[in-house]
């Protein structure tokens, strides 16, 4: 049988590995479908749902780093030591969405536009909390937790209404396009304050993972339980959560889809709900599939996923490079010229004439990505384990 500590670490994996396969989905959608970013149409249930699922994979995503950041430090690190590690890799990742992420986005060398998103959003969260952490733990629970549950409070607060300081509240709680500066117009479509509460929270929940099997379990299932049920509970009531209503529909298919059309840009206390509180009963499930399957619950598929889930800032970024690049040629050859994602000045255009494949031609190239990087990653989840205290660790 696996020991507690290499289940408790193969769960996370596999559950990561599992929302970065999904996220390859979305932007699978998003480079070869005509449709555009954010498509959220009740009335077009598989094209909903394609993009509905891939809602699961930042909130996860970030959840776990911070549950990560925990466990890291649990392995014998001074709380000094992980603050530094945590400094460090926010900047990093920061420098990195800004660099090679944004061309891996637009094949462009010129910075007109900068888009901050999920790998700035965790760079943050970790500078974040790399100062959190010297705080106790129901502090942290508590800072993380009002973030995701009480910021849609501020909706009522504008950028208009801050005069100078405008600029700094889009970046923490209304996405909006910066005035260019220098040439440069920047895009913080991440806000910081609810996905630096996912991180704290992530964090928070860090002891859990330390107990034994039945005890974790039963506490990851019971808070999964109770978080989706509060989703469930305030959706129906229509009075907080989430800035847009549901409304009932003719098809009871389009009622169902408009229940759970919920906003990521920023991600409401809902939204967060909604996705987290599946996650943690996704957790405890996989942690005891892993323990009765003797660690390798799922056979091959399961091994799959566990091997995204350890080099997951390298399949972000390769996954990018290779989808963009099979992009460029699938425009060359349908519409004679390179269809970009972005518009260098103002985000997301629309698509050429004639451009885009079906949903059938979406899912095709997704799986074809997915199955090319996992040689590349396999290679490099044994470098990092191989080099796991030097440079690498970083990535």
């Amino acid at each position: 049988m696996p020991t507690s500590e290499s289940v408790r670490l193969a769960s996370i994996d596999l559950l990561r590995g599992v929302v970065m396969v999904l996220m390859a989905l979305d932007h699978a959608r998003d480079f070869f479908s005509a449709g555009g970013f954010d498509v959220r149409d009740v009335d077009d249930p598989a094209l909903f749902l394609t993009r509905w699922v891939t809602h699961f994979c930042a909130p996860v995503f970030v959840f776990l780093a911070g549950t990560s950041a925990f466990l890291y430090g649990a392995g014998g690190k001074t709380a000094g030591e992980v603050s530094r590690f945590l400094l460090v890799r926010g900047v990093w990742l920061v420098l990195l969405e800004v660099t090679i992420v944004r061309f891996a986005w637009t094949f462009s060398v010129i910075p007109d536009l900068v888009f901050l998103q999920v790998i700035w959003v965790l760079g943050v969260s970790m500078i974040v909390l790399s100062a959190l952490i010297h705080l106790p733990r129901w502090a942290i629970a508590g800072i993380g937790v009002g973030m995701i549950a009480f910021h849609n409070l501020l909706d009522g607060v504008r950028a208009e209404h801050l005069g100078q300081f405008g600029w700094l509240w889009s970046v923490m709680h209304e996405p909006a396009h910066l005035g260019a500066a220098w040439g440069v117009t920047v895009y913080p479509l991440y806000s910081l304050i609810p996905w630096v509460g996912v991180m704290a929270a992530g964090f928070a929940l860090g002891p859990v993972m330390l107990l034994g099997p039945e005890a974790r379990r039963r506490r990851l299932m019971g808070l999964g339980v109770v978080v989706t049920v509060a989703f469930v509970v305030l959706r129906a009531a229509n009075v907080y959560g989430d800035p847009a209503p549901w409304l009932w529909h003719d098809h009871p298919v389009a009622t169902v889809l408009a229940f759970v059309n919920t906003e990521k840009y920023p991600p409401s206390a809902l939204f967060l709900a909604m996705t987290l509180g599946p996650a943690l009963i996704a957790l405890a499930t996989l942690d005891s599939a892993l323990v009765s399957g003797g660690g390798s619950a799922g056979g091959w598929l399961a091994r799959v996923f566990i091997i995204f889930g350890r080099a997951p800032l390298f399949y972000y970024v390769t996954h990018l490079l290779l989808l963009q690049a099979l992009a460029v040629v699938y425009a060359v050859i349908l519409v004679g010229g390179i269809a970009p994602l972005l518009d260098q000045s103002s985000g997301p255009v629309a698509k050429p004439e004639g451009y885009g494949l079906g949903l059938p031609g979406v899912y095709t190239v997704w799986m074809l990505v997915v199955a090319a990087l996992y040689l590349p990653c396999r290679w490099f989840a044994g470098v990092k384990h191989r080099r796991g205290n030097g440079w690498v660790r970083y990535l």
